[in-house]
């Protein structure tokens, strides 16, 4: 069972030194936006699937207290790149630099999750709680307030001892989210949050999303929704391996960006070889 949890980027993944040459071509800003007060900064990053890479030479950053979308399509490397950030993902080139030190909370995608553990809803909620509680301390009254403050906020007073096998995929995914809000990060990592989720219940996340905005929380999501990303997603990263662009969203979001990473999904070769310095110096930007 994956767990979302807190992660300190400078200890649980390492940068390395890059061996690798930026060859990428951007229709956009080639190092994503200029940012002020920026959270992660990703320097000539590959990270690579089997021996290929998944992500490719990307360059850019993540500002402190923005909502950033990653889109893109499928198997264009953005639940790659987001585990990553959450420290899940360890083998990569390039560098990945984080310039705070902000309790950060991590939402796998649904399948991440093994339903065939008897877990209640309130459990489910409460391992949020993690960094405050060792295994063998019980939880307090003040712990179950806060888990059921969080439930009632998601619209799932009264599922407390429901376990969560016996929870749709909407009830599921509010549950998850309760325990977002009790973990209570400053950085949240999202992996496709809605999918397969009916609008009642998006519209329901939706509304604590801007909650978070007004916390000044950061966010970063997976998300194929571009009509919602317009809306609550101020920046965004046209990801299909390479980065396509990489700035306000009314700018990458445009008919052209999407064209292009179409057609790179449409080019790529599972059978390519693998990126080394050699091959990037032999295509030079």
């Amino acid at each position: 069972m994956i767990f979302i949890r807190d992660v300190d980027l400078q200890h649980t993944n390492p940068t390395y030194n890059s061996r690798l040459r930026n060859h990428t071509h951007l229709a956009g800003n080639p190092l994503g936006p200029v940012l002020s007060s920026p959270l992660f900064t990703l320097h000539n990053l590959t990270i690579s699937h089997q021996g290929h890479p998944a992500v490719h030479h990307l360059h850019g950053a993540f500002e402190t207290g923005q909502f950033t979308a990653i889109v893109g399509p499928n198997g264009g490397g953005k639940s790659t790149l987001l585990n990553a950030l959450a420290g899940v993902h360890t083998k990569f080139e390039g560098e990945i630099q984080l310039h705070k030190q902000p309790t950060l909370a991590y939402l796998p995608q649904l399948p991440a999750l093994n339903l065939d553990f008897p877990c209640s809803v309130r459990d489910l909620v409460a391992m949020g709680l993690w960094r405050e509680l060792s295994w063998l301390k019980r939880l307090a009254p003040q712990h179950l307030e806060r888990v059921s403050t969080a439930l009632a906020r998601v619209g799932l007073s009264g599922f407390e001892e429901r376990l969560i096998s016996e929870l749709s995929s909407g009830q599921l995914q509010r549950a998850l989210f309760a325990r977002l809000i009790v973990q209570n990060a400053q950085v949240l990592l999202l992996d496709e949050p809605f999918n397969a989720m009916d609008s009642t219940t998006q519209n329901d996340l939706v509304q604590l999303l801007e909650q978070w905005r007004a916390e000044k929380r950061t966010v970063i999501a997976v998300l194929h929704d571009h009509l919602l990303v317009h809306k609550h997603f101020e920046q965004t990263l046209l990801l299909a391996r390479s980065a396509i662009a990489w700035g306000h969203t009314s700018t990458v979001l445009n008919a052209t960006h999407l064209f292009k990473a179409r057609q790179m999904a449409q080019a790529w070769d599972p059978h390519a070889p693998v990126c080394t310095q050699s091959s990037a110096q032999g295509n030079p930007a």
